[in-house]
């Protein structure tokens, strides 16, 4: 399996379906599959306790779990992915909402995906979240997006360089009780990102988010 979408629970829009690709494997997460039915794909699976939506009928491969766990469904369907040796993973329907701790767990997840060495993007209609890790630069196209803030989300993130943005830096400290790195703008077309420590949150905005 070389890429695969998680369909989360929070709404997302038609339009959101540039995001995936034929041949993409996509897991629904709970109340994730009524995304499927938004974005025109049919679920390979479903996992989810289904605490936030009815079970629904499918002949595809569905996994029940508990109401009493660790994981959250998303969390779940991440280490599955895993498992299956997954190299890209695209999270929709993770971000915003009703309740904020659940966007933070997905964040907390997406983490997880790209420590374990996985290429991650969380997307929602306005934003773009990607990660920054030592030893892997990253670099992002400008194309529509305006601003590109990095936060620290693990402690200091250290070792930062920054080009192709107003605010250029190099081996820089962000602390997480500083937003030092927040609203930056693209100059190039492309932005080049890397850190020697810790672990970072990089948000694209466009100009109207």
């Amino acid at each position: 399996m070389q890429r695969a979408v998680i369909l989360s629970a929070c709404k997302v829009s038609a339009q959101m379906s540039r995001y995936i690709q034929k041949g993409d494997y996509i897991v629904a997460c709970d109340a994730g599959y009524r995304n499927a039915e938004i974005l025109g794909v049919t679920p390979d699976l479903i996992v989810g306790d289904f605490d936030s939506a009815p079970q629904p009928d499918t002949r595809g491969d569905m996994v029940v779990l508990p109401h009493v766990k660790d994981d959250t469904d998303t969390h779940y369907a991440a280490r599955w992915l895993l498992e299956q040796g997954a190299k890209q993973v695209t999270l929709l329907g993770a971000l915003g909402g009703a309740r904020m701790e659940h966007t933070l767990a997905n964040i907390a997840t997406g983490l997880h995906l790209a420590r374990a060495g996985v290429e991650v993007l969380l997307a929602d209609e306005r934003s773009e979240l990607h990660y920054l890790l030592p030893g892997r630069s990253l670099t992002l196209q400008r194309g529509d997006w305006m601003y590109l803030s990095l936060f620290p989300i693990d402690g200091s993130l250290t070792g930062v360089s920054m080009s192709g943005v107003f605010y250029p830096l190099s081996d820089a400290t962000l602390t997480p009780d500083y937003p030092l790195g927040v609203s930056n703008e693209f100059t190039e077309p492309s932005a080049v990102l890397s850190c020697t420590g810790g672990s970072g949150l990089v948000v694209l905005t466009r100009a109207d988010g």
